[in-house]
């Protein structure tokens, strides 16, 4: 998710903390088994949310160790393999490949040429989970393509561009029983994207100013964006409350605790990070 979902830490109980790791490792091995060794190159903590809400309730209770491929003499706790973390291992491939590829088309000849060099070592993993994933891969194609049309349009929207963008996380959800746990899902990562599409927004608005890159901040507000701040905030409130309000109605067994502090600290407190200023300064 391209950075902005993640949990503290520093203040999760000694349990959650190890199921958040253990899902780290878990995906981890995942990509390892279905891809090979390279696959695991993308591999980061963006994906561990999309990997929890996918594994069901009962797969949050035990987890073996198992040895870490980049500290060999450590055996770590492991998620165990499940039908979640394979869709996204999965998922997490064709997201990584349409980034790059986004990055090609309207990139800086700097980030043109790491993305070309990433691209050809992603090419045969990406074409293998295309196929094993084809409805997600025709959807964020699909989305992606929407965007670029907007944003050569440069269209004076925040909700257009901020909904399809909600509609590629949306699509990543997996059925699983009943059909209304599998709505739910989707109605989590649908807000959770179209939250992550504005604060990104924000998060650019400096860059794109100087640079002349859309921004559907910049679009809808023009030279008043920065005064857009109270607006932007409070749409993008509705969206991790309606987010909320799906997950209370939803059994999460184990996973309750750790997915509720994501949402409810470790989202809000991105987010204020973005709109202070001190986001881009803790990715550098």
């Amino acid at each position: 998710m391209f950075g902005y979902v993640r949990a503290i830490t520093s203040v999760l109980s000694p349990e959650d903390a190890q199921r958040y790791e253990g899902v780290y490792c878990g995906l981890c091995r995942a990509l390892g088994q279905r891809y090979g060794w390279t696959a695991r190159l993308i591999l980061n903590y963006d994906f561990v949310f999309l990997a929890i809400l996918l594994s069901g309730p009962e797969e949050g209770k035990n987890f073996p160790t198992c040895p870490c491929p980049i500290h060999p003499w450590k055996k770590k706790a492991c998620c165990p393999q499940n039908p979640g973390l394979a869709a996204a291992a999965d998922e997490s491939i064709i997201l990584t490949w349409w980034k790059l590829q986004d990055s090609l088309r309207d990139g800086g000849a700097g980030e043109w040429l790491k993305s070309r060099l990433a691209s050809l070592g992603l090419r045969a993993h990406y074409r293998k989970a295309a196929a094993l994933r084809p409805e997600f891969d025709r959807t964020v194609r699909t989305c992606l393509e929407e965007l670029h049309e907007m944003e050569k349009a440069n269209l004076a929207s925040l909700d257009r561009p901020a909904d399809t963008f909600a509609r590629i996380l949306q699509a990543s959800a997996i059925a699983t029983e009943p059909a209304a746990r599998s709505s739910g899902i989707q109605q989590i990562l649908y807000h959770v994207g179209r939250w992550i599409y504005l604060a990104d927004a924000w998060d650019d608005l400096a860059e794109d100013q100087k640079s002349g890159n859309y921004n559907p901040v910049l679009a809808r507000y023009g030279p008043e964006a920065e005064e857009a701040k109270d607006a932007l905030r409070e749409t993008m409130h509705v969206s991790l409350g309606l987010a909320d309000t799906a997950f209370s109605l939803l059994d999460w067994g184990e996973w309750e605790s750790l997915l509720a502090h994501i949402l409810g600290t470790g989202l809000p407190a991105v987010e204020e990070a973005v709109f202070t200023g001190q986001w881009k300064t803790r990715k550098k």
